[in-house]
């Protein structure tokens, strides 16, 4: 992927630049809880956007996507593309440009092997190669919080999806073999160890493609504030559901419309279990971690309804095999992929196994991406 990278960029440009990278992310657990204030427990992942890029002493910028085959040129006026892709790249020049920092014209050409809607976060990656790569080369000396900041705020102004701070902070700040427990109320996070020696982190794909913005996930957003306004009637000091307690939330549950109280009282569950298998995994209990895994699917599933059929079925399949310990689905759902900690001596029986039962099921083959946690944002690849 570099040396296309940089072929197509001295082909393009006749010159050369500086290269900069961004991985995508898994979540293991914490899900539709970052928007909530809640905490999440990413990592980086092995799979990245990477770019090369160089000033090109004008106000104008030319971006090609390899991956795409598609190019724009712009000036910095808030104008949005026709290419989605190009509004993340255009969000991130005109955030950074709306905290008074000036970006001169560049070229860049770039590309990625993170698969688009998986959940692994593309978006946020390609948004924090491009914030972390005009920091380090104009000198702008942003801080790692303001640079995923520019990246939410990239995705919430120029490309619609009123996205929380989980996925660029993860591409951010990941550490290779640790998780990160954030707290997305406060912004701090610790680093809980994730040394897997007997299991893989492997994400099944059920070719069920998603898009955030034209989904559900907006109105899920919607519903949880519409508890918060509820709840906060009784209790000014409630600002989001991470103020709330269950016993908080049950005491006004006949006042609720049903669909408002499953929702609220997902994500309250959800930073319970989240809390739980952090302690678990510092504890060396990687057994009970995964069954807060499954307890995170369970409640997607059926409280928060942003599973599908093909999601649900992998993680029963998961569930029975016996030779996974944690299943569920990751990302905004509606499609995309599992995340699952499969045995190593099993994994070979265990995917075939998924594969047969699937393609007989839904006349389609899933795939199966394996995903080690690894450092962020960074100079070079």
């Amino acid at each position: 992927m570099i040396e296309k990278i940089r072929n197509t960029f001295y082909k393009k440009f006749n010159t050369k630049g500086n290269v900069y990278s961004a991985p995508g992310r898994v979540n293991l657990i914490g899900e539709h809880t970052d928007y909530n204030n809640g905490f999440v427990l990413p990592g980086a992942i092995d799979k990245q956007i990477a770019i090369e890029i160089a000033p090109n002493n004008s106000n104008t910028f030319n971006v090609f996507s390899i991956d795409f085959s598609q190019e724009i040129s712009f000036e910095a006026d808030g104008k949005t593309s026709e290419y989605l892709w190009a509004n993340y790249i255009i969000g991130v020049i005109m955030e950074t440009k709306k905290l008074g920092h000036h970006v001169p014209g560049f070229n860049c050409v770039f590309s990625g092997n993170i698969p688009e809607g998986t959940g692994m976060s593309s978006s946020a990656a390609l948004e924090c190669a491009f914030s972390f790569a005009i920091n380090d080369l104009f000198k702008l000396k942003l801080t790692k919080i303001e640079l995923a900041k520019i990246g939410q705020m990239s995705e919430h102004n120029y490309v619609g999806v009123r996205c929380g701070i989980m996925d660029q902070f993860a591409s951010l700040f990941g550490e290779k073999d640790k998780l990160i427990k954030l707290d997305c109320q406060s912004l701090e996070y610790e680093l809980i160890p994730f040394n897997l020696v007997d299991y893989k982190v492997t994400l099944i794909d059920t070719r069920v493609k998603h898009s955030l913005a034209n989904s559900e996930y907006n109105i899920r957003r919607s519903q949880c504030e519409e508890g918060v306004e509820f709840l906060r009637k009784n209790n000014k000091a409630i600002n989001s559901l991470r103020d709330v307690s269950i016993a908080d939330l049950n005491r006004v549950k006949e006042q609720l419309p049903a669909v408002i109280y499953d929702r609220c009282s997902y994500v309250i569950e959800e930073n319970e279990r989240l809390l739980k298998a952090c302690n678990f995994l510092k504890a060396g209990d990687i057994i009970s971690f995964g069954e807060q895994m499954y307890k995170s699917h369970e409640g997607l599933s059926k409280k928060y309804e942003v599973s599908c059929e093909e999601l649900d079925f992998l993680v029963d399949v998961a569930k029975k095999s016996g030779s996974v310990i944690g299943s569920r689905m990751m990302g905004g759902g509606f499609g995309g992929c599992t995340i699952n900690l499969i045995k190593k001596e099993n994994y070979k029986s265990f995917t075939d196994l998924v594969s047969d039962e699937f393609e007989k099921k839904f006349d389609r083959k899933p795939f199966f991406y394996d995903v080690n946690i690894k450092d962020g944002a960074k100079k070079g690849i």
